[in-house]
């Protein structure tokens, strides 16, 4: 597990001030590596489980906390603690004591009586003004009971908790479910992130889902209010839920265009292919695009889903309605073509890249790129990259070809070495592809959406590079969100420079972006919030 485990072990035999120490209670604490947030109330972070070695009933009366090494106590405003006798599960139904104002040690005060187990949380809440590049440090002291008092022994390595920004939360503006992220920085470095809002339910397409999209201008510390972009309403005469909008990719190019993409189901199309007729906003069927025929040949809406897209020209103020261009980018014969979420890039010549993924003539999928010369007023389409792959996400290598890093659906289960990220090179633009020495075996996934992002740099006034991937570090499950670095064009990965992110499970989506120069971000679904916002300095990645 990526988590501190601390055994507080009972000697029957040391004394201290407050009483002698218990032989009839275990204290075991575990601090979990996930984002503190601000935008939120509360911040689950330490675990403190007592078990009880009598069938006596046991009185708790006191909990010392220690919050030493944290950067700056002034980014807190509150420190709780919560318990249950029934639940390991963080709750807040029954608080311990009163709120306390953060300081390097604090004691909460309460009587709670259990037999066999109590569950006790440390919660902590942050101020708006918290300084996202500053970390928290947090430990159990010490735990009174009626048996006496436990002292904890630490083992393994003190952690530091990053401070994020929860961007989205579960019933945010009413809507059910933010998934789907993506983010870039423009030229004035301004931060846009997109994602879908699944207004009804957490289910992909078809659904009652647009592309929302939210703007700051201080390098994350505050946002704007939530912006639709992509909201093909009522089209056609079908509801909402019947001409949803989703998976979003977001560019910006050197001539401070902004485009969104986006893929947008008008109606359902039956198992066989078949558009339903007569659907209304109590109609319960549902399909998806890479279900069965669920998207097929040609170019109508009432056969295939479509590929749209909306640009800004004002850093992302005000955004044109949606275009659809699928006639340009897709294949009559193929079932489907579609932008992977994410980020594009912009080439050193100025060509924008959009990484893509469809199904092809039998509906199987594959991953591509579409790209531009003209700033978007027309695109072209790559051929496939690789099969049996979908979401993936592109970087311009040093020698200007470029990398498509994917999502390979045979890693489903795959427990052995070659469980592993596809990875193919181009140098002609998706006209021909060769497979990647790391291809297979080189980033492990439990079959799921990743980014990875090329970072300038200068040091001692000389430019570098690296680049930078995110995705669950897992063959199995989407947990341990992790950063990882290259500094050889993505030929190694090395373990020295990972920094995980958040350990628990999410959905487990994110996309990297450069702040600026010494600064990158990833926007993550977190096991905290729907979005998470984290920001990392570029010295705790090139100083370890």
């Amino acid at each position: 597990m990526h988590f501190k485990e601390i055994l507080i072990t009972s000697l029957a035999f040391l004394a201290l001030t407050a009483g002698c120490m218990s032989e009839k209670i275990t204290v075991k604490t575990t601090l979990y590596q996930v984002p503190v947030l601000t935008n939120k109330t509360d911040n689950p972070v330490l675990k403190i489980l007592l078990r009880a070695d009598t069938h006596d009933s046991i009185s708790v009366s006191e909990v010392s906390i220690s919050l030493e090494g944290t950067t700056d106590l002034n980014d807190l405003s509150a420190v709780r603690l919560f318990y249950s006798a029934t639940q390991s599960e963080f709750i807040t139904a029954n608080q311990y004591g009163k709120d306390q104002k953060p300081s390097m040690k604090i004691k909460f005060s309460d009587e709670v009586r259990f037999k066999d187990s109590c569950n006790l949380w440390v919660s902590l809440e942050l101020n708006s003004e918290a300084e996202l590049l500053h970390k928290i440090s947090i430990s159990c002291v010490s735990v009174k009971s009626s048996e006496g008092r436990a002292i904890p022994r630490e083992e393994g390595d003190k952690r530091e908790l990053r401070i994020g920004y929860a961007l989205r939360k579960h019933m945010d503006d009413d809507v059910d479910t933010y998934r789907i992220p993506g983010i870039t920085t423009t030229k004035q470095g301004t931060l846009i992130a997109v994602y879908d809002a699944r207004r009804r339910s957490s289910r992909d397409l078809q659904g009652d889902i647009d592309v929302g999209m939210s703007r700051s201008c201080d390098g994350g510390k505050t946002w704007e209010p939530m912006k639709i972009v992509l909201d093909m309403g009522k089209w056609g005469g079908l509801p909402e839920k019947f001409n949803g909008v989703s998976d979003p990719g977001v560019v910006a190019d050197d001539d401070n265009y902004l485009f969104i993409t986006g893929l947008w189901m008008h109606g359902v199309l039956d198992e066989n292919g078949k558009w339903i007729e007569g659907l209304t906003d109590s109609s319960e069927v549902w399909n998806h695009q890479w279900k069965n025929k669920g998207s097929q040949p040609g170019f109508g809406v009432k056969e295939t889903t479509q590929f749209v897209i909306s640009h800004s020209s004002d850093d992302g103020v005000t955004w044109s309605d949606p275009a659809v261009i699928t006639t340009m980018v897709k294949k009559r014969e193929w079932w489907l073509i579609a932008p992977t979420p994410g980020h594009g890039i912009t080439l050193r010549d100025g060509t924008i890249v959009l990484p893509s993924q469809g199904r092809d003539e039998k509906g199987s999928p594959f991953s591509t790129i579409i790209w531009s010369r003209d700033n978007g007023v027309t695109w072209h389409t790559g051929k496939p990259a690789y099969h049996n792959t979908t979401e993936n996400m592109a970087v311009e290598l040093s020698n200007g070809s470029i990398m498509l890093n994917m999502r390979l659906n045979s890693n489903r289960n795959n427990l052995s070495d070659n469980n592993g990220r596809a990875v193919a090179v181009t140098k002609d633009l998706g006209e021909s592809w060769t497979e990647h020495p790391t291809s297979r075996g080189g980033l492990p996934e439990p079959v799921c959406m990743a980014s990875i992002h090329k970072h300038y740099y200068t040091v001692n006034g000389v430019q570098k590079e690296m680049l930078l991937f995110s995705n669950p570090n897992s063959k199995t499950k989407r947990e341990n969100m992790t950063l990882k670095v290259s500094f050889d064009d993505g030929m190694t990965w090395p373990e020295k420079y990972w920094i995980l992110l958040d350990e628990m499970k999410s959905r487990g989506y994110s996309c990297i972006t450069s702040v600026n120069e010494n600064e990158i971000a990833v926007l993550y679904e977190s096991s905290q919030a729907d979005l998470v916002f984290e920001k990392i300095p570029l010295s705790d990645i090139i100083n370890k």
